[in-house]
């Protein structure tokens, strides 16, 4: 055999090592792209699919005056709060200090949670709440005693937790933010308004009220109008309710009109007297605030609270343009992602620290 020969023999196999290499490749390619479809839930909502995971933007400049976000941490609930607090941070150049709310038995795990993730260059503050502030002031009923979540109450105290500043954000920690916070701080509260919520009947909101669940946006539906005290209170049974799992406070205001005794107070009185609405007695944080703030609250932005995601016939009617335009989504619904009706916090049992789904 020539040289010549030899050498074609060599390039040719060259040649079909090289096919070989680019066939497996592409095979492979092929493999995890039907990997990535499968692992998808069509139809369903999620914080944790790719639309909804905010961008990196670590090592951004933070400028500007403190932006205080109050947010909770229950511990069965900390991929969640992770997951909330990873979409405030990535989405603003703002100079966001957290204020997180949490069990003293759960403030060594939150710690790890966020020592995993990006948050470990965000500036935080782990603030204790204590239960026994609550004494008399929620029902020891037995048969409520897993429907009342201490924490749930830490909104009422935020002057406590935050006495230095004048003004603060509040966020459920089921939610999931694509704009920059800034604007939602920014929101103009009207003289002697101590809080701007979103009322259930604007724009936004009233595509997600959940069919069959009666005037869940209204007074009526979270008050008991046939109680005398509620009677002597003059507001009108129809008058629109708002959610408060986001809202912005004027603290000073909040202080100079002392609303968290307020607060208190109509909670002992419900104890006393029994004033919610049975309709939703699970609702036990909403009915005071409704009576303090009745016509005393400004309004956020409609699109800074779209809420009843993943709530049957609710939130999924809303469309993509919708979703990606909102800019805060509220996971206050139920999902069948497992084919079985979950809530927010089962969902984050699947999520690593960084919130994203594994």
């Amino acid at each position: 055999m020539t040289l010549r020969r030899v050498n074609i023999l060599i390039l040719v196999l060259i040649a079909i090592a090289f096919l070989i290499i680019v066939h497996r490749n592409l095979l492979n390619l092929n493999d995890f792209l039907r990997t990535e479809n499968t692992d998808t839930l069509p139809g369903v909502l999620h914080p944790f699919d790719p639309d909804f995971e905010s961008p990196r933007k670590s090592g951004v400049a933070r400028t500007g005056e403190e932006i205080p976000v109050v947010i909770t941490a229950a511990e069965e609930r900390l991929g969640a709060v992770i997951a909330a607090m990873n979409s405030v941070y990535h989405n603003s150049k703002s100079n966001i200090v957290f204020n997180i709310v949490t069990m003293n038995d759960t403030a060594d795990h939150l710690k790890l949670w966020l020592s995993k993730t990006h948050l470990n260059e965000a500036k935080y503050k782990i603030i204790p709440f204590e239960p026994k502030i609550l004494n008399g002031k929620i029902s020891k009923d037995p048969q409520k005693a897993d429907t009342v979540k201490p924490l749930t109450f830490a909104r009422f105290y935020m002057p406590l937790f935050i006495p230095d500043a004048e003004k603060a954000v509040y966020l459920d920690d089921d939610v999931i933010v694509q704009g920059d916070i800034q604007e939602l701080f920014d929101t103009n509260l009207k003289a002697g308004h101590a809080a701007a919520f979103s009322d259930d009947c604007d724009s936004a909101s009233s595509k997600g009220i959940v069919r069959g669940a009666g005037n869940q946006n209204n007074y009526i539906g979270f008050l008991d109008f046939k109680k005398e005290a509620i009677k002597k209170l003059g507001m009108r049974a129809n008058t629109c309710s708002f959610n408060p799992g986001v809202f912005v406070a004027n603290l000073t205001e909040w202080k100079h009109q002392n609303i968290t005794n307020q607060l208190e107070t109509w909670m002992e009185r419900n104890v006393e007297e029994d004033l919610y609405s049975r309709t939703l007695a699970d609702s036990v944080t909403t009915p005071p605030l409704l009576i303090v703030f009745y016509k005393r609250h400004s309004s956020i932005d409609p699109m800074w609270h779209v809420r009843h995601l993943g709530s049957t016939g609710a939130g999924n009617r809303y469309s993509p343009q919708f979703v990606k335009a909102a800019k805060l989504l509220h996971w206050n619904g139920h999902y069948k992602p497992w084919g079985r009706t979950s809530s927010f916090s089962d969902i984050w049992d699947k999520c690593d620290f960084s919130g994203r789904f594994t």
